[in-house]
C-alpha cells in the first residue's frame, strides 16, 4: 500500500517536471550567471572579451570607489520616492472622488486615466517628452498666463522624467484603490456619520486604515516596477538622469564593461530586496498592531 502511495505522489510530482525545468531554465539560471558576470571581467570589445577572469570582489570595491555610483544611487531613490509618492496620493485622490458617482463617470474618469497606463513605455515617454520640451503642451500653457518659455528637459529634467512617470503609472493605483474602496462598507461610514464624525474623520480614521494593507501592497509593487523603469527616463533625457538602469546601460553598453555593468545590477537588485524587507517589516508592524 505504501508503495502506490508512492508511486501516485511520484507520478503527481511528474507533472511539475516541465514546468520546474522551465523556470530552472529561463529564471534561476539567468540569475545564476548574472551573479558570476558581476565576479569577472566580462566586457563585448578588448582583450576581456576574449579572456574572460574571474576578478573577485573587484567590481564591488569599484563601486565604493565610483562616485558616480553615489550620485546614481542618490538620483534613483529620488526617482523613485517622487514615482511612489505622486502615483500612490493621485491615484488615491481619483478613486475616492470616483467612488460614489455613476458608472457613466466612472467610466469615462477612469478612460482617460487609462489611456496613459496602457500606451507603451516608449509611446508614453514620446507624449510627455512632446508635452514637456520647449515647444510643447506645458510651455504654451503656462505662456497663456504670461510665464515665460522654461527648458524643462535640461533646466529640470528630473522633475520632468518624475511627472512623465507619475501620469503613466497612475491607473495602475487608480484601479488597485477603486477595487479596495469599493468592498469598504457603507454601513460602517453611516455609522459614523450618524456619531457625527465628518468626511475628514472617516476618511483618516476608517477608510484608510480598513484598505492599510492594500495601500502597503501597491506601494511596494510600484516600488520595485519603478526602480527598473529605463525606457521613459532615456527616452526623455538620454542619459541626462542617470538612475542606476542608465549608470549600468552607459558601463555595460557604452563603454563595454559587461562585468561592472552586471555589478550595477547586483546593486539594483540588492536596493529592491532593502525597499521589500522595509514594506514587509512594516506590514508586520501592522499586523501585530
Amino acid at each position: 500500500m505504501s508503495n502506490e502511495k508512492k508511486s501516485r505522489g511520484l507520478s503527481k510530482f511528474a507533472y511539475l517536471v516541465p514546468a520546474i525545468l522551465v523556470m530552472l531554465l529561463f529564471f534561476v539560471w539567468p540569475i545564476i550567471l548574472t551573479i558570476y558576470y558581476s565576479f569577472t571581467n566580462l566586457a563585448l570589445t578588448g582583450s576581456a572579451a576574449a579572456n574572460l577572469e574571474f576578478v573577485g570582489l573587484d567590481n564591488y570595491k569599484r563601486m565604493l570607489s565610483d562616485s558616480a555610483v553615489s550620485t546614481s544611487v542618490i538620483t534613483t531613490i529620488i526617482f523613485v520616492i517622487g514615482s511612489v509618492a505622486g502615483q500612490t496620493v493621485l491615484g488615491f485622490l481619483i478613486a475616492l472622488l470616483m467612488k460614489e458617482k455613476n458608472s457613466m463617470f466612472r467610466r469615462i474618469v477612469g478612460g482617460i486615466v487609462l489611456a496613459g497606463w496602457v500606451m507603451p513605455e516608449m509611446v508614453a515617454a514620446l507624449c510627455a517628452y512632446t508635452f514637456f520640451t520647449d515647444k510643447g503642451t506645458l510651455n504654451s500653457m503656462l505662456g497663456m498666463i504670461g510665464i515665460g518659455r522654461i527648458s524643462w528637459l535640461f533646466s529640470y529634467p528630473l522633475i520632468s522624467v518624475v511627472l512623465a512617470n507619475i501620469w503613466h503609472g497612475t491607473a495602475f493605483s487608480m484601479m488597485t484603490y477603486q477595487s479596495a474602496l469599493d468592498s469598504v462598507s457603507g454601513e460602517v461610514e453611516e455609522s459614523a456619520k450618524i456619531d457625527g464624525a465628518g468626511k475628514i474623520q472617516i476618511l483618516f480614521h476608517i477608510t484608510i486604515p480598513i484598505i492599510k494593507d492594500t495601500v502597503m501592497t501597491n506601494t511596494m509593487l510600484i516600488t520595485l516596477s519603478t526602480l527598473g523603469t529605463f525606457g521613459m527616463v532615456y527616452s526623455m533625457t538620454g542619459t541626462t538622469v542617470q538612475t542606476l538602469p542608465i549608470f549600468m546601460y552607459i558601463r555595460a553598453f557604452k563603454n563595454y564593461e559587461l562585468g561592472y555593468g552586471t555589478a550595477i545590477s547586483m546593486l539594483i537588485l540588492a536596493i529592491g530586496v532593502v525597499f521589500s524587507l522595509f514594506y514587509v517589516r512594516i506590514q508586520k508592524d501592522n499586523v501585530k498592531g
